[in-house]
């Protein structure tokens, strides 16, 4: 049984494994960074434009 064990671990490159999660965390990042900055850019044109919105 633990040479099954070791022969599953040693199979699994860890580095792909670490570099994926940092592409997924790279990619929510940015498309967090994305929306806010469209969401800010919209605010600030609002406020440029003198639209009164929900917060006057």
């Amino acid at each position: 049984m633990p040479k099954a064990a070791a022969r599953i671990s040693t199979s699994i490159p860890v580095s792909s494994a670490s570099q994926s999660s940092d592409n997924s965390d790279t990619a929510q990042l940015v498309t967090v960074a994305l929306f806010s900055g469209i969401g800010l850019l919209i605010s600030l044109v609002a406020v440029i434009c003198g639209i009164q919105g929900v917060w006057f």
